[in-house]
């Protein structure tokens, strides 16, 4: 019984960590694409980040600490690697902060009226006040988030399942299969999760492959079924935060609970995400707390008032490009695991034919990624 509990408890976390805002940008870009390419693109994904998965927790299963993924490059790569690391970490923070920014502004807009630009600057003054007093809600109940989140997609579906048509999903096309990977890879990125997992199974690390399995397949799942309501209801009128085209398509409660449930997402991932990035300028660089608040906060502000504002791509580009590069960072860390401080309570073949696949797809995202900036 007390194993279930802990499987459980792991198993939210890698959720709870996996899903977040992610999930509104991935209807846009997938309308785009089509539905049925972005099934495809959704799949392969799927097992690409299960084997990064797969490998981080045999990597963290290895050693006999606990940390995060720089102190096991650090560990098997060297230090350089673990400053590329470091900073690829650094970078996906800042577009991720920047892309809840613009879309907290156009969801603000839709409830309360005025200016997307002006609402996006008043959620991060009030937001960023929160984060410099202190609100932390990194402790948050995982469990507790990962069961509203399935229960607010299960209710969406039954108010908006009369308003689905097929002929918005009965769409593909090889030529735009790049067009949803990087929204896909930037709401599959959960491996952040792992040395948290690996800490709450201590003791009971048997059940840590089992765990990542499920913790990996429920968030693509909640991600297809989300996607063919969206697409379904709103075809290539799906807007770029998915909930506020599928409101004014289905009605005015849509509207409200649609954007409510987005606000919230955003909201409570930019807190979380905010959190994290100062806390590694105080915590790993020993940068002191106000100046650490202002190198968090200052990057996202100067790029939207530069004029960065579309959210899908930013967090298309933040997926394939860092995202990208860490999940090939985690390969090679993997590869060059050959002394282990322990043993692992299980084992990936270091076979290239599993390897290589994962490898080519990523770089061929981050190939074109780059070559569309």
């Amino acid at each position: 019984m007390k194993d279930k509990i802990f499987a459980i408890e792991a198993v939210a976390i890698i959720v709870g960590t996996t899903v977040g805002a992610g999930i509104l940008a991935l209807p846009y870009v997938i309308a785009q694409a089509g539905f049925l390419t972005g099934l495809v693109v959704i799949v392969v994904v799927a097992a690409v980040m299960l084997l990064i998965n797969l490998m981080l927790g045999e990597i963290s299963l290895s050693s006999r600490g606990i940390n995060q993924l720089p102190g096991y490059v650090a560990s098997y790569l060297g230090r350089r690697a673990m400053w590329t690391t470091l900073i690829l970490q650094v970078l996906a923070l800042y577009g991720s902060l920047l892309a809840y920014v613009i879309g907290e502004g156009y969801v603000l807009t839709d409830l309360f009226g005025g200016r997307p630009y002006v609402n996006s600057l008043l959620f991060l003054g009030i937001s960023g006040g929160l984060l410099y007093f202190g609100l932390n809600i990194v402790k948050r109940l995982e469990l507790l988030l990962t069961l509203v989140i399935f229960a607010i997609v299960a209710a969406v579906y039954i108010i908006t399942r009369a308003h689905i048509q097929t002929i918005n999903l009965n769409v593909f096309s090889w030529t735009s299969l790049l067009v949803p990977y990087g929204a896909i890879i930037f709401a599959s990125m959960g491996f952040s999760s792992i040395p948290q997992v690996r800490e709450v199974l201590l003791g009971r690390e048997r059940l840590m492959r089992r765990c990542l399995i499920i913790g990996t397949a429920l968030p693509i799942l909640l991600y297809i079924i989300f996607a063919l309501i969206v697409v379904g209801v709103s075809g290539l009128a799906t807007t770029e935060v998915a909930t506020i085209g599928l409101g004014h398509m289905v009605g005015p409660s849509m509207i409200i609970f649609g954007n409510v449930f987005a606000f919230i997402t955003m909201a409570t991932s930019f807190l979380t995400l905010g959190m994290a990035l100062l806390k590694t300028y105080q915590q790993d660089l020993k940068i002191h707390h106000t100046m650490a608040w202002i190198l968090t906060l200052v990057v996202p502000l100067i790029l939207f008032v530069l004029g960065v504002q579309s959210f899908s791509m930013i967090v298309s580009l933040i997926g394939a490009v860092a995202g990208g590069a860490l999940c090939l960072i985690i390969i090679l860390t993997f590869v060059r695991v050959k002394q282990r401080l322990r043993s692992p309570e299980y084992r990936i073949t270091k076979n290239w034919w599993i390897i290589v696949p994962g490898v080519a797809v990523l770089l061929i995202g981050l190939i074109h990624a780059i070559i569309t900036l």
